[in-house]
């Protein structure tokens, strides 16, 4: 059975090994629940569709180039898993953390951000009831935060935040742009040239 200590000192001997940027997590994805997984879904989409891998294993990565990671940190049940992830991230090679929470009492995003500076914090409040504690941080505390459930928007936000480094990024997101746009053009133009009664049909 894996317990929390098991877990810190995971991350403690990942960020002793001194590997190859390269080859570590670039975003970590951090959840104060498994509840919290279907809306924290929305990150692992966008970031699948821009390209990125899934690490599981920190000793071997997935072949591509740029990668993230899941974890569950509870800031109130595991308060020193929280401490030790974001104390660790960025010698573990993390560059951007996605933190989503529920609750009226969703520490998670707030306290990562907190513990992980400079790192660049996402926040995800998980319902509606969590976004004022998602975004009441002090001045001199930042913390971006999306709506209530948009952790696709997150995840776009992450790569946006690591394309100022990696132009390759910046190529793909921008490509995911122009695909919106020429969804809604040929949508419009469906709808103009079929009428609606046709276009309702074509769906």
């Amino acid at each position: 059975m894996t317990t929390e200590r098991d877990l810190i000192d995971e991350l403690h001997a990942q960020a002793d090994a001194d590997r190859n940027p390269e080859t570590t997590p670039d975003v970590g994805i951090i959840m104060g629940s498994d509840s919290d997984l279907d809306v924290m879904s929305g990150a692992h989409e966008a970031l699948d569709t821009l390209g990125f891998g899934e690490q599981t294993d920190f000793d071997a990565p997935p072949e591509e180039r740029f990668t993230y990671e899941t974890y569950v940190v509870s800031a109130h049940r595991t308060p020193d898993l929280m401490y030790a992830y974001g104390d660790t991230a960025r010698d573990r090679g993390v560059e951007v953390i996605i933190a989503g929470a529920g609750g009226k009492s969703a520490d998670l995003p707030n306290m990562t951000a907190s513990i992980a500076y400079p790192i660049p914090v996402v926040g995800v409040p998980v319902q509606e009831k969590s976004v004022d504690s998602v975004i009441g941080m002090p001045t001199g505390a930042p913390i971006v935060a999306v709506d209530a459930g948009k952790s696709f928007n997150a995840a776009l936000s992450a790569v946006q935040a690591l394309s100022r480094g990696y132009p390759e990024l910046e190529d793909r997101l921008v490509e995911y742009h122009e695909d919106l746009v020429s969804d809604v053009a040929e949508t419009s133009a469906a709808l103009h040239d079929l009428g609606v009664a046709g276009f309702r049909e074509s769906r």
